[in-house]
């Protein structure tokens, strides 16, 4: 018995040995771990700075072999400038006797720089071997423009109304025109808007849209007015001698109408209390103003030959007719005798 337990006081020693040893063995490992892990983060920090400097090597590498095509672009850029400054100028000279606007002027100069600067940019990026990043402006500015485009849609159409109306030579500054419903003098044509004097002295602003999408009537595009004047004559005048005396009225007027029959002279209808008629000539005249003035002159002409003449201008007169006979009405009996003792007792006292 004493044999067994001896024995197994043995094995019991020689297991912890054995286990002794065993975390020995694994600490070494460990500790051999952490050594690998500190070499293999120290070499790819190594590898890291390496690749650092080897990208700066080829960059600078790269800048001294692109250097001449650099300078160059930094040539086509300086010229682009000053070419553009020189075509700001050439534009408005150019435009200076075609258009009165000094605002389009100045934005038609400042537009043809910026697409002489624009052109200078992507010469200047095509040299340094840079055609994609042209290729992606190129993308990126159309899309943006179609983005500003929508947003600005109204604001746009104005301005590119604007330019047109300013290159056509139908509508001035200075012309009397007819648009929109407004008549009056075109005092500015803006970039976006269009200003008209009215003869009241108000200034209407309409957008540039509007007018040149409308119709417009220009009475500054001719030199000659047709004056139009209706008036009637009594049933009872004759018909051929109102006629000459209105012409001839006319023709000692103005002396754009060399003689009577230069008038035109037409009967148009019977009316309600005259015959009525319509009389026109021409006049050289461009502004309302003249037109109005003209009328009146007209009027006072054809109203001063006709009372020289006693030819009735009529003017409507309203007759009232009644089918049954009127009477008055006789005080009655009772009150006739009232009346008299009245009046005596008066005469009494």
């Amino acid at each position: 018995m004493m044999l067994t337990i001896l024995q197994l006081a043995q094995a019991a020693q020689d297991k912890s040995k054995e286990n002794s040893g065993g975390s020995g063995s694994g600490g070494s490992e460990s500790g051999g771990s952490a050594a690998d892990k500190a070499a293999n983060g120290a070499e790819k920090g190594k590898d890291a700075v390496e690749l650092i400097l080897g990208q700066l090597e080829s960059w600078y590498t790269s800048f001294i072999e692109n250097l001449p095509n650099l300078a160059v672009a930094i040539v086509f850029l300086v010229v682009a400038f000053f070419v553009s400054r020189w075509v700001n100028t050439g534009v408005q000279k150019l435009l200076n006797h075609r258009v009165p606007q000094k605002s389009i002027k100045r934005i038609a100069g400042k537009f043809a720089a910026v697409i002489v600067v624009l052109a200078g940019i992507f010469i200047a990026l095509s040299v340094m071997n840079l055609d994609d990043l042209v290729s992606g402006i190129i993308a990126g500015a159309g899309i943006s423009g179609l983005v500003v485009g929508l947003a600005l849609q109204g604001t746009l159409s104005n301005t590119v109304s604007g330019v047109v109306l300013s290159f056509r030579k139908q509508v001035r500054i200075g012309d009397w025109v007819t648009t929109n419903g407004y008549e009056g003098e075109i005092v500015d044509i803006k970039l976006s808007t269009t200003v008209v004097k009215e003869p009241d002295n108000n200034l209407v602003i309409i957008p540039n849209k509007m007018v040149l999408e409308n119709p417009m009537k220009n009475a500054s595009l001719t030199d000659k007015m047709r004056i139009i004047i209706e008036c009637g004559v009594g049933y009872e005048t004759d018909l051929q001698h109102a006629k000459d005396v209105a012409c001839k009225a006319i023709s000692d007027a103005f002396e754009d109408v060399e003689k009577p029959e230069d008038v035109e002279f037409y009967y148009r209808e019977f009316g309600d209390s005259s015959i009525n008629f319509m009389l026109r000539f021409w006049y050289n005249a461009e502004r309302g103003i003249e037109r109005l003035t003209s009328t009146s002159k007209a009027i006072m002409a054809i109203k001063k030959a006709y009372d020289n003449e006693d030819i009735n201008i009529p003017f409507p007169i309203r007759t009232l007719q009644f089918d049954n006979e009127l009477t008055m009405n006789q005080p009655s009996k009772s009150k006739k005798k009232g009346n008299d003792k009245t009046q005596s007792s008066a005469e009494e006292e």
